[in-house]
């Protein structure tokens, strides 16, 4: 990323992608895409010299079979067009997390071509920073479904970057382990991914523990920090800067993809973290900060608005637009709210994105922070020194 230029940022969406759904039984909203357009949209923040929105194309079958086998791909096909089977419940397919519908198809495979979209645009030198709302299908294996995920969008855009020559980190911050993603490149040392999520102990998929460190020459390139229920963004952050950062100095990738689900965050009705928006923007920011080129996605996220607010925060952190009271907000005050807080149009319509700290009670403390340290303590005992740290 140059120096002397202000940072190239791409917003990748179509109406396409508003034409899909899935059921109304699934609490993923495909939608939460479009309403975040919206809203940075009304902030005019979607146009300007170094801001740009790209429509994305479809994925093509043999992108796809980069990482998903092709009896897979045919049977995910042929389930969308009424021809499911019974057998393909081996595969994940029409199980209560991955029904068959109509757009079962094409939606994820779209989805997934926005997020190739943007690895294009960054392998070209097109932009420097692009964000995809409607990608972070984390959980999907080659030939399974899994978790709402029925193309693993980042392991393919992880998998194009890695055959142009690129070291990539992959960071995923979504509350659930990004299990799809670390499997497939749990044996190499091309692709670092590091999860913070909540414990395998009380979520969905039941992974990503500090034991898990990857195999072979993938050794030591494989971190996961999970958190108990309950932990706050001081603690998060805590180790976060502990752990993340360091490493992520010490592998200097090429290129960095980032997963931005946020169902970490505090009152999201299939989680259990107490995370505010801060922690997210904050990532980003250090992000960027490094000056690589970077593939931001969307992912869980189960409170609509809250979803919608935390990438819209997101996206203007990447635009530089953040006012300097918004940014006070989580930075400076700390202040007794609850989770409900949503802002207020304080200097404009950018401000009012950023949730309020409350401040944890000492039984909150108590419970988290010597969970923290053991984590911290853990991977720096069995992962640093595999980097020199």
């Amino acid at each position: 990323m140059s120096e002397t230029r202000e940072t190239r940022v791409v917003f990748i969406h179509s109406p396409e992608l508003e034409e899909f759904g899935y059921p109304a039984e699934i609490p993923l909203v495909t939608k939460r895409a479009g309403l975040t357009r919206e809203r940075v949209s009304s902030m005019g923040l979607l146009s300007g010299p170094d801001r740009s929105e790209q429509a994305p194309v479809s994925a093509t079958r043999e992108e796809l079979e980069k990482f998903h086998t092709p009896r897979y791909l045919d049977a995910l096909k042929r389930a969308a067009e009424g021809g499911f089977v019974g057998e393909d419940m081996y595969m994940g397919l029409g199980t209560p997390d991955c029904p068959v519908f109509e757009d079962v198809y094409r939606y994820p495979v779209l989805a997934c071509g926005a997020t190739l979209t943007g690895a294009r645009l960054l392998l070209s030198d097109e932009a420097d920073a692009v964000f995809n709302p409607s990608g972070g299908y984390h959980h999907a294996g080659p030939e399974r479904a899994a978790g709402f995920c029925y193309i693993n969008d980042l392991a393919l855009a992880c998998t194009v970057l890695a055959e142009h020559g690129k070291r990539v980190l992959y960071l995923d911050i979504d509350v659930h382990h990004g299990d799809g993603v670390q499997n497939a490149f749990y044996d190499r040392s091309d692709v670092m991914t590091i999860s913070f999520h909540e414990s395998g102990r009380t979520l969905f998929p039941g992974s990503g523990f500090e034991h898990e460190t990857g195999a072979g020459e993938g050794r030591g390139y494989s971190v996961n920090v999970p958190m108990r229920p309950g932990t706050y963004d001081e603690a998060y952050m805590r180790a976060f800067n502990a752990i993340a950062v360091p490493l992520i100095g010490a592998y200097d990738a090429d290129m960095i993809v980032l997963q931005l689900g946020m169902d970490a965050l505090a009152g999201d009705p299939l989680a259990n973290l107490s995370l505010t928006n801060n922690v997210h923007a904050d990532v980003v920011e250090m992000a960027l900060g490094l000056g690589k080129p970077l593939l931001i996605t969307g992912g869980g996220g189960y409170d609509v608005e809250n979803t919608v607010r935390g990438w819209a925060l997101a996206w203007t952190v990447l635009c530089g637009e953040e006012s300097e009271d918004q940014a006070s907000i989580g930075l400076g005050g700390v202040m007794l709210e609850t989770t409900d807080w949503h802002g207020g149009l304080r200097g404009g319509l950018r401000d009012g994105l950023r949730d309020r700290v409350p401040v944890p009670g000492e039984t909150e403390r108590q419970f988290v922070e010597p969970a923290v340290d053991a984590v911290i303590e853990t991977i720096q005992e069995n992962v640093f020194p595999i980097h020199g740290l």
